[in-house]
């Protein structure tokens, strides 16, 4: 009986018609000058690439081929250019290796430059702190292990390699001013480069340990506010430096966690666990209910502290983005009250748990949460933490979410 059933399905659907315009082939768009307010960038590693994204219509508007790796872009404002550091293999994946930064057209998303750098760049599952773009937008700076650890620094407005600088000790990448970068290591400490108008090191500056790196070290996933820097430990403390002046400020640490959280089970976690909106001072982290070492679990909830007051003003319970097969969804947006048995069973699996977030920079932001083995993302609306709508980009997993441009108010 089963098989005379699925004989009829097949026939039918070989009979069926659909009156669908002829599609052209070969035609190529431009994103519009003003920038829409609710993009974000989603990244791929396994179809290496970062794909932008509305999250309003949930359209796809395009995609950059980031090859090996987490594709992590860097957004300038004042020239209509992307860069993305890459990794490529001649023959896929063997032969000679070449490592570049590409620079792309921000309204086409075409490559219009390259500049080689030697082929030491980082390649590992950070979403972020891999690169960097110098507060002045001239030096993008490489984060290099192989292992010994280095910066690669472009000189992106001439397109030129300026040079390799060694940091033996010391990690990733952060923004810290013109000409500038920081850099985590290995015993607590920041090391400050400063680099001449050339590109090559003008001087460096090591500060003293500000978090203890065996009893409760910070995660690299550090979000930025202002002229500072918010590192948060696996113990949900959070260590400010401020990177304005000749040499960093150590600000006072505060917790996102009180007695009764910590007595509760409540860490952080997730693959990129925190947010920022800017304009409110809003510190967006996803929390969980697990034990020691238990930093990379994905998040149930999603609490909201104001950074001047330095407490928690909002808790926001999280649905799962979804799951995506092959980069297609599987719809599970179900009618209340079968949707919770939907998330129920997304979220019995770790990996299709919520893993990373960002939020829009407008005034009516929206948050994005992805899954670390899912391609689809969950909208919510910034302020009153209510979920919106799943779209999904065509991606096959989510290790990285970026919205770095402001919204409509501007252009490019």
């Amino acid at each position: 009986m089963f098989q005379r059933w699925f004989l009829c399905a097949v026939l039918l659907a070989s009979t069926a018609r659909a009156d669908l315009p002829v599609e052209a082939i070969g035609a190529a768009e431009v994103l519009p000058a003003r920038l829409g307010p609710h993009w974000a960038w989603a990244a791929d590693v396994v179809l290496r690439r970062i794909a932008l994204v509305d999250l309003e219509s949930g359209r796809t508007l395009g995609m950059i081929d980031g090859g090996f790796g987490v594709p992590s872009g860097l957004f300038p404002t004042q020239r209509r250019e992307i860069y993305l550091p890459e990794t490529h293999y001649s023959r896929g994946s063997r032969g000679e290796r070449t490592d570049v930064v590409t620079i792309y057209d921000a309204a086409s998303l075409a490559a219009v430059a390259e500049v080689r750098i030697p082929p030491g760049r980082a390649i590992n599952a950070l979403s972020s702190a891999n690169a960097a773009l110098s507060d002045d937008e001239r030096f993008v700076a490489v984060f290099d292990y192989t292992p010994a650890t280095s910066l690669s620094i472009v000189d992106v407005q001439r397109r030129v390699f300026a040079g390799e600088i060694a940091t033996p000790g010391c990690s990733l990448a952060y923004a810290a001013g013109p000409r500038r970068f920081a850099m985590l290591c290995a015993d607590g400490a920041l090391l400050i480069v400063t680099l001449d108008q050339a590109g090559r090191e003008e001087g460096r500056q090591r500060s003293k340990p500000f978090f203890d790196p065996v009893r409760d070290p910070v995660t690299e996933k550090a979000v930025r506010h202002g002229n500072s820097w918010l590192f948060v430990s696996f113990e949900g403390l959070v260590h400010p430096v401020d990177v304005s002046g000749p040499s960093p400020r150590f600000g006072e640490r505060w917790s996102l966690l009180d007695s009764t959280d910590r007595k509760d089970g409540w860490r952080i976690g997730g693959q990129q666990h925190l947010a920022l909106h800017g304009p409110t001072g809003r510190l967006y982290s996803l929390v969980h209910q697990g034990g020691p070492d238990t930093h990379k679990q994905s998040g149930t909830e999603l609490w909201v502290h104001d950074i001047a007051a330095r407490r928690r003003v909002q808790r926001i319970p999280l649905r799962s983005p979804g799951f995506t097969y092959l980069g297609v969804p599987i719809g599970l947006d179900w009618p209340w009250p079968f949707s919770r048995i939907s998330d129920w069973l997304l979220g019995y699996f770790p990996d299709l748990g919520v893993g990373s977030v960002a939020v829009t920079q407008d005034q009516q932001p929206l948050l994005v949460t992805g899954s670390n083995f899912s391609g689809s993302l969950a909208v919510y609306d910034g302020l009153s933490g209510e979920f919106l709508r799943r779209v999904a980009p065509g991606n096959m997993t989510t290790l990285g979410l970026q919205t770095p441009w402001t919204g409509a108010e501007t252009t490019r």
